[in-house]
């Protein structure tokens, strides 16, 4: 089964520019599982979530079919990084205390991987989906950053893309489902820190090809009038979506 690759082209620009996850995520996630032996982060692109498992798991799994993004994934000696698609891998029945995906579940057979879940998670053990949005700051650099979302940039996003506008409200769960507390990613960075996440987009590179230029240089101006220094650091949010299950 192939799989739909729309990162491998910019890995080393997503490892470096992508956001952290906020550890009281991992924390909770640790805290609700039936044990903390070991969790699979499925999809893991350059480690960010596997990373944050390590602190509270004795050994973390994590799989992504790009080797690209493996290539640039960051090391911990807890985790195992393993170039596996999500929808059919080699791992034992009832194998995983806690299962993640970070920010790419819309990019999967999503039906088929769940079928998988439900295979090697053990029973009572914990399925966890995030994603996040976008990039928040203050309210002039929100209103370019909208607009470039959605007038620039819009038609050049894969078509999965529209499960994250609806913050996976449109996809099937089908485990025992958790409410889970609501969750907030924060970091301070400098403008071209800014303009290299937004470079990791998906669609930002799907432009580029297409049309030969930087759609950022439509808007790079803009944002650079409203900073001031460009080397001054401003603090970003991003509100995360967690959906959590149990496997009956």
């Amino acid at each position: 089964m192939l799989f739909k690759d729309y990162f491998s082209t910019q890995s080393s620009i997503y490892s470096k520019y992508r956001p952290s996850y906020p550890r009281e995520l991992f924390e909770y996630l640790a805290s609700i599982s039936p044990s903390k032996n070991i969790a699979w982060d499925c999809a893991t692109g350059s480690g960010q979530a596997a990373i944050g498992l390590a602190e509270f798991f004795e050994s973390v799994i994590a799989t992504d079919a790009s080797e690209q993004q493996l290539k640039n994934a960051k090391l911990h000696p807890k985790v195992k990084y393993k170039l596996s698609k999500a929808e059919e891998t080699d791992f034992p029945a009832e194998y995983f205390d806690l299962i993640t995906v970070a920010q790419a579940l819309h990019w999967l057979d999503i039906s088929k991987f769940f079928k998988e879940v439900k295979r090697v998670l053990k029973p009572g053990g914990i399925i966890a989906v995030s994603l996040y949005s976008l990039v928040e700051s203050d309210d002039e650099i929100n209103e370019i950053i909208d607009d470039f979302y959605n007038n620039i940039v819009d038609s050049y996003w894969p078509a999965e893309r529209k499960f994250v506008d609806r913050l996976y409200e449109n996809i099937p769960f089908p485990f025992k489902e958790i409410k889970a507390p609501k969750f907030l990613m924060k970091t301070f960075w400098n403008c071209e820190h800014l303009f290299g996440y937004l470079e990791s987009w998906s669609a930002v590179q799907r432009y580029k090809e297409q049309n030969g230029s930087n759609p950022i240089d439509l808007i790079r101006e803009k944002i650079y009038k409203i900073w001031g220094n460009p080397e001054e650091q401003k603090e970003l949010k991003w509100p995360l979506v967690l959906k959590v299950g149990v496997k009956n």
